[in-house]
């Protein structure tokens, strides 16, 4: 089940990523005193009261004039619009009311979408009510008093965020089809390769980077089997564009992960895996979806016979977290492999899904164990007590020991590896927890 979206939207330097960096209780995003620095991570899984979303920084943008303030905030709280299933609204109540606030808050009302208010920077909730009240004005309805630096108020505000939330049970048994994301650079091709998987030119393509602005849902039918290719902007490298336009690429390519089963990311066979796009696959792998590299263009590439041996070799040194990943080289121009991308996702759907029984879990973990013994610190051995399958998509493990200090990464790694080689899980990563449970006498 996707997780809720929750986006953060006001003017510049009224503490946007200051509540994000409290509510995601990191320090995240780098924030100084002046306008528009948002420059790290814009996004964050939050928990509250058992809820588990989603949490997204628009970001504070300064611009050069009045036109261009208002012009990127609408863009800014359009993007949120589109994306979100609840948006937190903050306004800065040392500045009081502003025209600009007045202006996003009318156009927030209009999307129909569920708004919380959040009145940042009351330091002192009795001497400053009658200020916090001003923003009544906004026709936003309740304004609730906060200090995102000094985390006060944050707690009645995220109560009123998850009231909001969307009762999804009933649309994730109605469609149960399999959601591909398709992420990637611009001009990668996305959008051809969906065309060509489609029989359809449903999104429009050109040679001009970027030219896909919104991720778009495409219905497909193969074999009988119904799919949702959800098709994003690129992303961009923040030395070629201006860096709010990569933020919005950020929070759709956020979105469109979010929702999807398997994650397609997709590489320029002619240029060669990129920084970029190791950054761009860690969204994917931070959320456990199944993955599978797609290495396109791949007929533009001169080729000799250690070619495909090569790239291969270069995508798992850069993106050597997704060791798990499948990798296929087509070329969505051609239509050369496009069609086994198919059986690939149908492979990583069952993977992705895969429960195995604990017994035979045990099994596999005893011979494990038997093979190489587990770490000991000061005279004292881990011990594995079992391991058990809790939940899938992606495959989560928890392993019962003695003692948590025990379980060092390389050891709960090497058991991965043996499940893995046991099961195959191909395509999909694995998730571990450890919990440590009292010796019995």
């Amino acid at each position: 089940m996707s997780k809720p979206i929750v986006a953060i939207v006001g003017r510049p330097n009224v503490g946007k990523s200051t509540l994000f960096n409290a509510l995601a209780g990191s320090r995240i995003s780098i924030v100084q005193d002046t306008p528009g620095v948002t420059r790290d991570r814009i996004y964050a899984d939050v928990s509250w009261l058992n809820y588990n979303f989603t949490l997204i920084d628009t970001g504070g943008i300064e611009p050069d004039s009045g036109d261009v303030i208002l012009s990127q905030m609408r863009e800014q709280a359009q993007i949120a619009i589109d994306t979100a299933d609840v948006i937190i609204f903050i306004v800065d109540v040392r500045q009081g009311m502003q025209d600009a606030d007045a202006k996003v808050a009318d156009m927030l009302r209009r999307s129909h979408k569920p708004v919380v208010l959040a009145v940042n920077k009351v330091d002192n909730f009795e001497k400053m009510m009658m200020d916090v009240y001003e923003f009544y004005n906004l026709g936003m309805g309740e304004p609730f008093p906060v200090s995102a630096a000094s985390m006060l108020g944050t707690g009645d505000l995220l109560d009123e965020v998850i009231k909001h939330f969307p009762d999804r049970t009933g649309n994730d048994e109605e469609d149960e089809r399999p959601k591909i994301a398709v992420i990637g650079k611009p001009n990668v091709g996305k959008s051809s390769l969906v065309n060509r998987l489609t029989g359809d030119n449903r999104v429009i393509v050109s040679d001009i980077a970027g030219t896909t602005r919104d991720a778009i849902d495409t219905p497909v039918k193969y074999h009988g089997r119904e799919y949702v290719f959800i098709d994003t902007a690129g992303l961009r490298r923040k030395n070629k564009i201006k860096e709010e336009i990569e933020r919005y690429s950020i929070i759709r390519a956020v979105t469109a992960v979010e929702r999807a089963d398997v994650v397609l990311l997709m590489i320029d066979g002619t240029e060669g895996v990129t920084e970029q796009d190791a950054k761009i696959a860690g969204i994917a792998h931070e959320r456990g979806k199944g993955i599978i590299i797609v290495v396109n263009k791949w007929d533009a590439v001169e080729k000799d016979d250690k070619t495909i041996y090569r790239q291969t070799e270069k995508i798992r040194q850069i993106l050597s977290f997704l060791s798990y990943a499948e990798i296929m080289f087509i070329s969505a121009k051609t239509g050369q492999r496009v069609q086994n991308v198919y059986d690939m996702i149908d492979m990583v759907i069952e993977n992705n899904s895969m429960r195995i029984a604990t017994g035979v879990l045990n099994e596999i973990v005893a011979e494990a164990v038997a093979m190489q013994q587990p770490p000991t610190d000061k005279g004292k051995r881990l011990k594995i007590y079992y391991v058990t399958q809790v939940s899938v998509k992606p495959p989560t493990f928890v392993i019962f020991v003695n003692d948590k200090e025990l379980a060092h990464f390389s050891y709960v790694r090497y058991l991965e590896n043996r499940i893995r080689d046991a099961f195959g899980f191909r395509g999909t990563s694995l998730k571990f927890i450890v919990r440590e449970r009292k010796e019995e006498q």
